[in-house]
């Protein structure tokens, strides 16, 4: 347990007018981290050090990141990716150090007061992720339908005159499109069970509509699997493996990631969000 004596002064106190974006928790920082890696402002991030633990944050002006502000911006698709990207880095930096808890997006406290706090009330859980965590990374793997790759039905024979062609032919195409789904999906979930056996953890998010993926197919896998630093190399040659052996969906390896999807239990929760972006 620390003290006040352990505590950062905050230096953006709400009264200012400025809050305190958190980005995450880890046992420890590089100084020199801090003084290259930018926050929300533009200015270095700061540490906010507390019951053994660091939180990393960077200033949050209440004019853009108060409550208010925050509902009329994440509703701004420019704004929204400005700041995930903002935020992103920071998380990115921190994990090529070492363990990281990343923070939700959009996480705004009063001051640095109340985060250490935060960490010194969640210090047991803070500090079991961060131990789990400890050498390991975030893979991504999507998977998406390959037009063509499943049989295509025999054209339907019969008579009644061209409507009646028509009519059969339309339930045909639709029988096959409904076939190429159920195989793709098929495909999908023996990837993903193949590929969490090789994971220390896996999660299987919800597929991102077309004008998220920018994809011209649709998503049937979108898995995240926490992979340790040791196990990398076997785990592309398996996404290989997977790949030749379901041509029916086409397989996107992605990372390493800081392990967004596997921080269940996440860093101090927001004092100023009102909710998360949809994603």
């Amino acid at each position: 347990m620390s003290s006040t004596a352990d505590l950062v002064p905050a230096t953006g106190p709400a009264s200012l007018g400025v809050g305190v974006w958190l980005h995450g928790v880890a046992r420890d920082v590089d100084p020199a981290l801090l003084a290259t890696t930018a926050g929300m402002d533009g200015a270095p991030v700061r540490a906010v050090r507390a019951a053994g633990l660091v939180a990393v944050v960077s200033a949050a002006p209440l004019a853009e990141y108060g409550e208010e502000a925050l509902r009329r911006n994440l509703e701004d698709l420019a704004w929204l990716e400005r700041a995930a990207r903002t935020h992103h880095a920071v998380v990115a930096a921190l994990s090529r150090g070492g363990a990281v808890v990343p923070a939700r997006l959009a996480t705004v406290h009063h001051d640095e007061a109340r985060v250490a706090g935060q960490l010194t009330a969640r210090r047991v859980e803070l500090t079991a992720v961060l131990e789990r965590l400890t050498g390991h990374d975030e893979w991504g793997v999507k998977g998406y339908v390959v037009p063509g790759a499943t049989p295509r039905p025999a054209e339907p024979a019969g008579s009644g005159g061209a409507g009646a062609a028509y009519l059969r032919r339309r339930r045909a195409q639709l029988t096959a499109r409904e076939e190429g789904q159920r195989i793709a999906a098929d495909a999908a979930s023996a990837v993903h069970g193949a590929l969490a056996g090789h994971a220390t953890a896996a999660r299987r998010h919800p597929p991102q509509d077309r004008r998220l993926s920018g994809a011209p197919t649709a998503m049937v896998l979108n898995g995240a699997y926490l992979v340790g630093h040791g196990s990398v190399a076997g785990f592309r040659q398996l996404v290989g493996a997977l790949a030749e052996r379901h041509p029916e969906i086409r397989l996107e390896l992605t990372g390493p990631w800081p392990p967004y999807s596997f921080a269940e239990e996440r860093p101090p929760g927001p004092a100023l969000t009102v909710r998360e972006p949809a994603w």
